[in-house]
């Protein structure tokens, strides 16, 4: 494992020290992370048996450039041309990719940006995922949001413009459980015409419950999809069920959610397999439920509290463009969201060729939107899960995106 993850605590208590020095350490002293916990769903593994062959099998340098060639003549991708595309190979032909990807996003997107902003109102975790800023092991200001105080953030927010927000907290379900998730959602509704959320993996009855609450569509990382190094990257919690996390979207489909979000945290782990199998993820869930709205982000490690040091590995913005370029081309119809832990030069530039949604007005910590947005200090805030890269005003993106001749889109999607 990489040393760069892992930094104590002065805070943490000497018993506190001895366990996580044991998580990191010794293996034996892990649970088995194939192993479903007592309550979690278990649903038919047949998707994630397709995208994990089809991962492990993947030999990216074994592609030529005339296979990627090939692969852009063609009208309909296969999952071939696919690891092509993805494979070093591509990489000369990136600005042939970017005009492919770029047509194909006109054709069916025409000039429009979505634009939402996360909302986080929690970071209370029980679990030790060594690389995430809120784990159980880093010494943060942990805070839960009261439902008075849910509703002020939601509006400062809407106050701004904003009409899609992303709900986000921590993984802890004796913090932030699935009921006072959803008096959150509730009150999002009322507030905004799109709400997404971004919590631990639920049940079906849950994910049915949030969708009844409100919920539109649910997104989840995945992390990274080689089995192996989850394993040591997620030490203790219940995060450290690998097919319980893989089956979450599956499981939110099945509870009514309109739409998907599939993801792996480029930089964890090999970013081309990780970046097939997100691909392969979403390809296999539209042809499952094809009613589904999906889509893909496609986010790279970033510092932490506590740890600046953390950094994706080998991944580039060139290569970030080329895999947002292969998935626009394999997948045309699905959302591409680009997250603000890219600098606003990236996010500029990607949503000209194959990026469809943005975030604006972005705040990674918990209770601090009305001091981001009017200046005022609220005296109570959590700290961040992340340092983001481009903190951009909704308004300031929306003159951004408009100057550069695009759409920006805030909803279109009316309920009758």
């Amino acid at each position: 494992m990489e040393n760069q993850f892992f930094v104590d605590s002065d805070a943490l208590s000497d018993a506190a020290l001895e366990r996580k020095h044991r998580l990191e350490n010794d293996p034996s002293s892990r649970t088995d992370h194939m192993a479903y916990m007592e309550g979690q769903e278990q649903i038919s593994p047949d998707i994630r048996e397709k995208v994990l062959a089809a991962m492990h099998s993947y030999r990216p340098e074994r592609y030529k450039a005339n296979d990627v060639t090939r692969a852009l003549r063609k009208e309909s991708l296969s999952v071939e041309d696919l690891k092509a595309l993805l494979s070093p190979a591509a990489e000369p032909l990136l600005e042939q990719m970017a005009e492919r990807a770029r047509i194909e996003t006109r054709k069916h997107f025409g000039n429009t940006v979505y634009l939402f902003t996360p909302l986080y109102i929690a970071n209370y975790c029980e679990n030790y995922c060594v690389y995430c800023g809120f784990n159980c092991y880093n010494h943060i200001r942990r805070m839960k949001l009261s439902h008075e105080q849910i509703e002020h953030e939601m509006q400062v927010i809407a106050e701004s413009g904003m009409e899609e927000i992303l709900l986000l907290t921590g993984e802890s379900k004796s913090k932030s459980d699935v009921q006072y998730i959803g008096e959150a959602c509730k009150l999002a509704r009322k507030y905004f015409r799109l709400v997404g959320i971004e919590i631990y993996p639920v049940n079906t009855e849950d994910y049915r419950y949030l969708h009844e609450c409100g919920v539109d569509y649910v997104t989840v990382f995945q992390e990274t999809y080689d089995s192996d190094k989850y394993e040591q990257l997620h030490l203790a919690g219940h995060k450290r069920v690998f097919p319980y996390r893989f089956e979450a979207q599956e499981r939110a489909l099945m509870g009514g959610m309109r739409g998907i979000a599939c993801s792996a945290l480029l930089g964890l782990s090999d970013f081309r397999r990780d970046a097939l199998a997100s691909a392969l993820h979403v390809y296999y869930l539209q042809r499952k439920y094809p009613h589904a709205e999906v889509s893909l982000s496609c986010p790279r490690l970033r510092p932490i509290i506590n740890n600046g040091k953390i950094s994706p590995q080998d991944v580039g913005e060139r290569q970030l463009c080329q895999i947002l370029c292969a998935y626009r081309i394999f997948l045309p119809f699905a959302g591409i969201t680009v997250s603000s832990r890219e600098s606003e030069s990236f996010r500029n530039g990607i949503v000209k060729i194959a990026a469809t949604k943005i975030s604006a007005g972005v705040s990674t910590g918990i209770g601090d939107h009305e001091s981001k947005y009017t200046g005022k200090e609220s005296g109570a805030e959590g700290d961040e899960q992340f340092e983001i890269n481009d903190s951009r005003s909704l308004d300031r993106m929306y003159k951004d995106m408009s100057a550069e001749g695009l759409q920006p889109v805030l909803n279109d999607y009316l309920y009758v």
